[in-house]
């Protein structure tokens, strides 16, 4: 069976900018990134990836049979607007993503024009480099009401005994004011909120209704409403079993962005 993950795919084109302090602040997310296909007790068949900068009225599969690649970054060097990552998409699979949703009760849609956006193809191209694995991309939910995107998750579940990797991809603190503040120290809420998460995570049996109320977590007022490029999680996050419960792989604290952190484990 394969794990599901909610991986921090760091920011813009961040592992593919020029030797410098920018890229510097990344090294710890991308050695972990590049070390993550031989971390695997097998291989996956194809990878599901739901990402934050996504969202339609109703979950929607991106079908198409080779995707191109959506830059929806800004400001960043020119070279970073011609990366390459072609990966083939996998019908089969998209198509069985929206079998498992019908069968929960989950309106879906399809889409074969969409690119792959950046919170798909920068970190797997790191982690695939030789873009050999079949993917497919899942959207969000328009409101991104948790209690959807956890029954999205649990929808999902059989596909890891079908080889298939899922994978959330965001961050878990999104504060985009707070960084554009800049300053330089901890963020005080920041901290809060990555304690809170990490310790909710780590209750199977409470964990949905903690996410559920993500609202009143200490820090969650400054973290960035709504939530958005965190969304991935929520279905990537589902409920654990108590001897499989999720572990932290890599916590990344970036100015006032702050914390964001990768999970690996029994998540759905």
């Amino acid at each position: 069976m394969q794990p599901t993950y909610f991986i921090n795919h760091g920011g813009g084109p961040c592992f593919f900018l020029d030797p410098g302090p920018m890229r510097d602040t990344w090294n710890e997310l991308e050695a972990y990134l590049r070390g993550f296909v031989d971390a695997l007790d097998e291989r996956p068949r194809a990878v599901l990836v739901i990402s934050g900068h996504w969202e339609e009225a109703h979950p929607t599969v991106n079908a198409g049979a080779s995707p191109p690649l959506l830059f929806d970054y800004t400001g960043f060097p020119p070279h970073t607007y011609q990366l390459t990552w072609p990966a083939p998409g996998d019908s089969n699979l998209a198509l069985r993503v929206r079998d498992l949703l019908s069968e929960a009760g989950v309106e879906s849609a399809s889409n074969t024009a969409r690119g792959w956006d950046h919170g798909v193809f920068v970190p797997l191209k790191v982690m695939f480099p030789h873009a050999d694995v079949p993917t497919v991309q899942l959207s969000l939910q328009h409101g991104l009401h948790p209690a959807a995107h956890l029954a999205i998750g649990r929808a999902l579940r059989p596909l890891r005994q079908e080889g298939v990797l899922i994978i959330g991809s965001g961050q878990t603190y999104h504060n985009m004011r707070g960084f554009m503040g800049g300053g330089g120290q901890v963020d005080p809420a920041a901290e809060a909120f990555d304690a809170w998460l990490r310790e909710a995570m780590m209750h199977g049996a409470t964990r949905d209704r903690s996410l559920i109320d993500w609202g009143r977590a200490p820090g969650a007022a400054a973290r960035g409403p709504p939530p958005t490029a965190d969304g991935g999680g929520r279905c990537a996050g589902r409920r654990a079993g108590p001897d499989r419960l999720p572990r932290l792989c890599v916590r990344q604290a970036d100015l006032r962005l702050l914390f964001r952190i990768t999970l690996q484990g029994d998540l759905i």
